[in-house]
């Protein structure tokens, strides 16, 4: 499969005039790169809860293209505020990447710019190969990995300014020791401005470039509301099997993948009810990017041409894959991110996914347990079909 893509990440790469193709030019430099991964636990947090959090950390590093070869956790009740695992933990894992080759220390969690910083340098200072990355840079990796519509990359770009801003560019700590560190006089805070100010030009103009296409998805609705087009949203956790159920409802053929963020970009099919044989009802059905723990407000905000098909959409198929021992945490996440994008309210259908992976005393189990649940619940296969009718007679009934 890599040998595949390869071909195809070369030609991206070629394209440097934009961030997205620079993105895609690192990304093959960083194929395949060995990661150190530390998340830091609160001491009351309990040992399960603490490596549920690196699985799913090393299955963002798999879905990107590296190879997890160490995890550690630091136990502290709060950040570091220079830098937040703890200057000994620093060291400690500076020279285990020395030892083991590894070229990426990952660290679970959001950090502040200096935070960054000051452990390069001292990753620097002990030569030590490791380059720094917080959760979102690999999230942002992962994002620019899998774009493929205009409109997905551009958001991609603003995304990555405003996390990385001069570091987008791996030049942001260069540029820095010019004149002695920011917050000093000299050549190098110039610099440090100017790239600043060049990167809030860049992301007005995306603004500008992704309004453009705002008004015509606005358009697009209006069509669809004058022509009385009802539309369904498919959300959920990534890796549900969103993609996969879009496809075996409308018979499109879209990339569906075991990994995370397989998708992001807008997606659009077309299913037929058949209430009426002789005029079948055309409903739109979108893909949207899955959910994760997490996830940011400027990457949701960044995200708006899939995430805008579900707030503007009659009714939401909310997907878990119920042979996941994380559905409950997960659908509580979904449902918190639906909270804060205001959708919470929106007619939806719960869809258990991937029942054909459970054994029968398992689903019995799984439908007594989401009996109670305050939307229509349907249990479905979307690999190999199992529940679809009564699926499309749920969305029958709620389109209406």
């Amino acid at each position: 499969m890599l040998r595949l893509l390869l071909p195809l990440l070369f030609e991206l790469q070629k394209d440097r005039s934009s961030l997205f193709g620079l993105a895609m030019t690192e990304i093959m430099k960083d194929l395949q790169k060995k990661a150190i991964l530390i998340d830091l636990i609160n001491p009351a947090v309990s040992p399960k809860q603490s490596a549920d959090r690196l699985i799913e950390l090393e299955e963002l590093v798999k879905t990107y293209g590296g190879i997890v070869i160490v995890k550690r956790y630091q136990k502290r009740v709060s950040p570091h505020p220079r830098t937040f695992i703890g200057p000994g933990k620093v060291e400690e894992l500076g020279e285990e990447g020395k030892d083991l080759g590894a070229s990426l220390l990952i660290i679970n969690d959001r950090l502040k710019s200096r935070q960054i910083y000051t452990i390069m340098e001292m990753l620097r200072k002990m030569e030590s190969p490791l380059q720094v990355w917080d959760r979102i840079d690999l999230i942002l990796k992962i994002f620019a990995k899998h774009a493929r519509t205009t409109e997905a990359k551009l958001e991609i770009e603003l995304a990555s300014i405003r996390h990385m801003g001069p570091r987008i560019y791996g030049m942001g700590m260069e540029l820095s020791r010019q004149g002695g560190g920011i917050g000093t006089s000299g050549v190098g805070e110039t610099n440090t401005e100017i790239m600043r100010r060049h990167l809030k030009e860049k992301e007005r103009m995306l603004e500008k470039k992704l309004e453009q296409y705002e008004t015509v998805r606005a358009g697009h609705r209006k069509n669809r509301t004058r022509n009385d087009f009802k539309t369904v949203a498919i959300v959920g956790y990534t890796n549900a099997g969103k993609t996969t159920l879009l496809n075996r409802l409308t018979r499109r053929k879209e990339y569906a993948a075991n990994e995370l963020f397989a998708t992001l970009d807008t997606r659009v099919g077309s299913l037929y009810l058949a209430g009426n044989p002789l005029h079948p009802q055309k409903v739109l059905v979108s893909d949207t990017i899955g959910f994760i723990q997490r996830l940011p407000p400027e990457l949701l905000k960044a995200f708006a041409s899939t995430l805008s098909e579900a707030v503007g959409s009659d009714v939401l198929l909310l997907v878990v894959d119920g042979s996941d021992s994380h559905l409950d945490l997960y659908l509580a996440v979904v449902q918190e991110i639906l909270q804060r994008l205001g959708v919470a309210d929106k007619p939806r259908i719960l869809v258990v996914n991937k029942i054909d992976a459970l054994k029968p005393e398992d689903l019995a189990v799984l439908k007594e347990k989401m009996k109670d649940y305050p939307a229509p619940v349907v249990f479905i296969s979307a690999g190999n079909g199992e529940g679809m009718p009564a699926l499309i007679e749920a969305i029958e009934v709620l389109i209406k």
